[in-house]
């Protein structure tokens, strides 16, 4: 077992990256060498104001690296001969072809979803596999939207009651830095292929799950929204859906009466906490929409793709090193450094009366909406 801090490199220092360099600088237990990239613009400019150490990841760009007045500290092949482990977030099919500089240097390697599983030949989420991945010189973490999906979906699975889910996703269409070069406007695109990736890449993680999924995209940038039916092996009361969902790390509840009425207010949320980027590391179910009947449980979450898989990547650095061979004692500990919640609020129930009611009648109603005897009649006739 690993008993010094385990020394960390960060190759790609965008959307994850960036993230994953500065989750690793909090752990007590890990040290953060360096970070490498391409760019010589903004985004790496920050690293340098972060105090990390930066190097180039192509050698024909640490010339242009350095023009533009960015200090490097060496290559790629540099920063490796420093570190234990590697954490791979370069765009993807580009993390794949450096598989075998990380062979060479002979350095444990981890890599994000974009990647296809047959990259590591081990897909990790931490809640549900981390004892498999200790001591492994290498792992992929899922994408985010399969990592919500292994959260939520292990929660019921691990009690015996799922026989299949069924889950819906509306991804976001580009991520916010990028959105003045890919944006969709006015318009939803769905994914022709069924299943779409998620459900396969869950399996990975859950071989023994049946699930299928569907997807789509939408003109927007604020996370994802999942709709998950799940077919259980017993008629499973609401009562027991929650405390499921509560006794499951990483998992929090949001509510539509306290005003949470929609992706943007969830994230809003997530500024006026004072998360680091408005990060939200947790999947946040809403509690008011969980529905059950005699044969299936329904639910909808949101995932925010920028932050989800942070502590997981954090906790598959200590799988990998070994430094820490129990996985829940890796989540409480990356939980704590981090701020991870299972709750964003204290155990109060939401606002009542008028004010509740005003908050559910934010959800969307359109015009074919069948006329609600507890609304005005004037106000149920608005598109």
């Amino acid at each position: 077992m690993v008993t010094r801090r385990v020394r960390v490199a960060v190759n790609g220092y965008g959307v994850i990256g960036k993230r994953v360099a500065d989750a690793v600088a909090l752990q007590d237990d890990m040290e953060l060498v360096g970070v490498a990239d391409v760019v010589s613009d903004y985004r790496i400019r920050v690293a340098v104001e972060r105090g990390y150490p930066v190097f180039a990841s192509a050698g024909d760009k640490q010339s242009e690296m350095e023009a533009a007045g960015v200090p490097v500290a060496g290559s790629l092949e540099d920063l490796l001969g420093r570190v234990d482990v590697v954490v791979d977030c370069t765009p993807k099919k580009v993390g794949a072809e450096n598989r075998e500089r990380y062979r060479t240097a002979g350095v444990k390697s981890i890599w994000q979803g974009g990647e296809k599983h047959e990259v590591a030949g081990y897909s990790f989420v931490a809640q549900v596999n981390y004892a498999g991945a200790v001591g492994r010189d290498s792992a992929r973490v899922v994408s985010c939207n399969t990592t919500a999906l292994c959260r939520i979906t292990h929660a019921l699975h691990q009690r015996g009651w799922v026989m299949r889910v069924r889950a819906v996703l509306l991804r976001r269409a580009t991520d916010p830095w990028e959105s003045h070069r890919n944006g969709m406007i006015n318009t939803a695109i769905p994914e022709t292929t069924v299943p779409s990736h998620q459900g396969p890449d869950a399996q990975t993680v859950i071989p023994d799950l049946d699930i299928t999924t569907l997807a789509g995209a939408g003109p927007y940038n604020l996370s994802h929204l999942h709709y998950a039916m799940v077919e259980t092996s017993r008629p499973v009361d609401l009562e027991e859906l929650r405390a499921a969902l509560r006794g499951a790390p990483r998992i929090a509840f949001v509510r539509a009466d306290e005003g949470l009425v929609a992706l943007n207010s969830v994230m809003e949320l997530m500024r006026d906490l004072g998360r680091p980027r408005g990060d939200m590391w947790e999947v946040a179910v809403w509690e008011d929409a969980l529905a059950a009947d005699q044969r299936e449980v329904y639910l909808t979450f949101q995932v925010h793709n920028e932050a989800i898989v942070v502590p997981e990547t954090v906790d598959c650095i200590r799988a990998l090193s070994g430094i820490e061979p129990d996985g829940a004692a890796s989540m409480a500990r990356t939980d704590a450094a981090l701020g991870v919640a299972t709750r964003f609020f204290g155990e109060a129930g939401g606002p009542a009366g008028t004010a509740a009611r005003g908050f559910r009648q934010a959800g969307f109603k359109g015009s074919e909406e069948p006329t609600d005897a507890r609304r005005g009649a004037g106000e149920a006739d608005r598109g």
